[in-house]
């Protein structure tokens, strides 16, 4: 009933809220992107996306199709794969950023060890900006990670805004440097909300440092101060501040998955995991639990 190639349009997207980054993602002309979705929409009865010159956001039938899409080709992969003989195998070094902590990655990761059991998968989590320095030494074969703005490499999982977040008990005073909760260098939100602050000219000091998203969320918590986040990954009880705090406009940041030089076994590996994160992606933006 649903063309596999239309499920696959459909999701990048879905998952990158763009017709032109889903056409560049997939190789395809942007007038191809829209014909398969048109034909998704004619196939399901049902409008998948509301979008006009601006943006693109997904209806509420468009939710419910995540999911569907997702798992009609999880198994068209996995009988494809049973019946040609293929299987993937080797050592595959992945790195993950801690952006990633507290959604449900381990759920793409676990379904994917189920898939191919006879790949050793190694896991590194850390800032993004440490792993794509990992990856270029060749210490990582595929990277799931914030990009730097002027950096074009990878290929884009999605975009989403950069928001200052903190507790709902926060203040800030306008007459004081605003408090920074942060991640060491070379953190890339670290470095974003710096520039922001100080192309406004607003004096900021920094609270608390740490590496550990869960470090940086508990401090937080406290209301010791505020932090750059992805909006589309608040923590729970965490809030986005709203406009009257005065704080500065961030910007985009987008989301990769990188693959380093090496060929070979970690290639396959590298390949097989990527279209499993591109697939699973929309639950990236979730908790363990399914919370936004």
């Amino acid at each position: 009933m649903y063309d596999p190639t239309h499920l696959r349009t459909f999701l990048a997207v879905a998952q990158t809220l763009s017709f032109t980054q889903a056409a560049r993602r997939l190789g395809l002309r942007q007038s191809t992107v829209s014909q398969h979705v048109r034909r998704l929409e004619d196939a399901t009865g049902r409008q998948l996306f509301s979008r006009d010159t601006h943006s693109v956001e997904l209806t509420e039938d468009g939710e419910a199709m995540l999911g569907f899409a997702r798992r009609l080709l999880e198994v068209q992969e996995q009988a494809a794969a049973f019946f040609t003989g293929t299987r993937v195998r080797g050592r595959l070094r992945f790195g993950a950023s801690e952006d990633f902590v507290l959604t449900r990655l381990p759920e793409i990761l676990e379904g994917f060890r189920y898939d191919h059991p006879e790949v050793d998968l190694e896991l590194t989590v850390e800032l993004s900006g440490t792993l794509h320095a990992q990856l270029a030494a060749g210490k990582l074969d595929l990277v799931l990670a914030k990009r730097r703005p002027e950096d074009p490499s990878g290929e884009l999982v999605w975009r989403d805004d950069l928001v200052w977040i903190g507790s709902e008990q926060l203040r800030l005073d306008p007459d004081r440097p605003v408090p920074l909760i942060v991640y060491p260098p070379p953190g890339i939100t670290r470095a974003r909300a710096l520039q922001a602050l100080e192309a406004q000219g607003r004096a900021w000091r920094i609270v608390c440092t740490s590496g550990s998203l869960n470090g940086l969320i508990a401090a937080a918590r406290a209301g010791l101060g505020v932090m750059a986040h992805s909006r589309r990954l608040i923590p729970p009880a965490l809030l986005r501040l709203p406009d009257r705090a005065g704080l500065p406009e961030l910007g985009k940041v987008d989301f990769v998955l990188v693959h380093g030089s090496r060929r070979g076994a970690a290639e396959g590996a590298a390949d097989a995991l990527a279209a499993a994160i591109l697939a699973g992606g929309e639950r990236l933006h979730r908790g363990p639990h399914g919370a936004r």
